[in-house]
């Protein structure tokens, strides 16, 4: 994987990872438009009403999950970018389809119309939205630690700590985000609401984090070793998309959260990893060549 997209190397070589010509032009040019999607995203999420919400989640949705591929296809390169893409996909819709049908790892609920068309008992939103917060949570992660966009521990036990405090990043997310699900847009019906967070239970945030955890530990390990490194001009703006997006929502939720106490919540829960990121972002960015190909 090393040297794919920075001309390291031989792309035709017995052991370089597939990336066709036309994905790779596919994901090039979906990332230099993936500004203009991000704002879209936003806009729409910030400007819907009732009569339309079903609508502006699919579209945001889709939206995020995009400009998220592009970015990671620039950041780990396009095969790592679709591994990871599949692996939160497929186990996030695993996950929530027992959860919805057995009740397993988030408690007894199950989806409403809200969210749109299903596959099984998920809404196909659902599984691009655990790409999309656990790619975010991957980049803010290795920020915060490493000051560069992209892991390349090879130590199991570092591994797993980055994987938990990405785990944590996107459980901050959730903290605002289910009560407004529920009890604001009634995107899905809890069989239990009597728990001492607005209603919901521990089990869900427990369920966040163990399957955020899972995902975001296999592909880490699938990684290890294997991660491109650092070239300067390549990769600066792309590591700001994920910054982007997980700010956004934080602005969403500060803006619009429902009840009201997790306005405050989400900035603080959201805001302090996302400070620390983007401070590791700015060191990262502003190294010279010499210090970003160490």
């Amino acid at each position: 994987m090393r040297g794919v997209g920075r001309g390291e190397g031989s792309s035709t070589g017995l052991h370089a990872l597939p990336q066709p010509f036309i994905l790779r032009r596919v994901l090039a040019n979906l990332s230099g438009a993936s500004y203009l999607l991000l704002g879209a995203a936003l806009i729409t999420l910030v400007v819907r009403g009732r009569s339309d919400s079903t609508l502006a989640l699919l579209v945001s949705s889709l939206l995020m999950f995009a400009f998220c591929l592009a970015s990671a296809a620039h950041l780990l390169g396009a095969g790592a970018a679709l591994r990871f893409a599949a692996l939160a996909v497929g186990l996030g819709w695993f996950a929530e389809q027992m959860g919805a049908a057995r009740g397993w790892f988030f408690g007894d609920y199950h989806y409403t119309d809200m969210l749109g068309p299903r596959l099984g008992e998920v809404p196909v939103v659902i599984p691009m939205m655990w790409f999309a917060l656990t790619y975010a949570a991957y980049v803010i992660a290795n920020l915060i630690v490493s000051r560069t966009p992209v892991d390349r521990s090879v130590r199991v036990a570092d591994i797993a700590l980055l994987s938990f405090l990405s785990a944590m990043i996107v459980t901050a997310f959730d903290l605002g985000a289910d009560p407004y699900f529920v009890y604001k847009l009634g995107a899905w019906i809890m069989v239990k609401k009597d728990g001492w967070w607005f209603g919901e239970t521990l089990e869900g945030f427990a369920g966040w984090m163990v399957v955020s955890f899972v995902i975001l530990m296999t592909f880490r390990l699938w990684l290890r070793g294997r991660a491109p490194r650092p070239t300067p001009g390549f990769m600066r703006r792309h590591a700001a998309l994920p910054l982007l997006l997980y700010g956004g929502l934080m602005t969403y939720q500060m803006a619009l959260g429902y009840p009201v106490e997790t306005r405050t919540i989400a900035a603080f829960a959201m805001g302090i990893p996302l400070v620390c990121a983007v401070a590791g972002w700015r060191e990262w960015v502003w190294a010279t060549p010499a210090e970003d190909d160490a």
